[in-house]
C-alpha cells in the first residue's frame, strides 16, 4: 500500500476509540517523517462532546481501504 491514499475511501479507529468511514483529501509527510492524512467523513461523528466531519489521523489509526474512488 502506498503512503499516499488521497482520493481512497478508509476506515478505521480515530484516537484508537471513534469509528470513522470516509474519503483521504489529502496525504502529507509531516517533519520526522511521520504520514498524516485528512478524511472527509462519510457521516459527522461526535468526539468528547465536538462534532467532526473530517478527522487527521496517521497510517496506524487506518484499520483498511474499502475502495478506490
Amino acid at each position: 500500500m502506498s503512503w499516499n491514499l488521497e482520493g481512497q475511501r478508509v476506515h478505521g479507529l480515530y484516537l484508537n476509540l471513534f469509528p470513522y468511514a470516509g474519503v483521504v483529501s489529502e496525504s502529507r509527510v509531516k517533519y520526522g517523517g511521520q504520514v498524516q492524512h485528512t478524511v472527509e467523513l462519510d457521516e459527522t461523528i461526535t468526539v468528547f462532546g465536538s462534532l467532526r466531519n473530517h478527522v487527521l489521523v496517521h497510517g496506524d489509526e487506518i484499520t483498511g481501504v474499502l475502495e478506490v474512488v
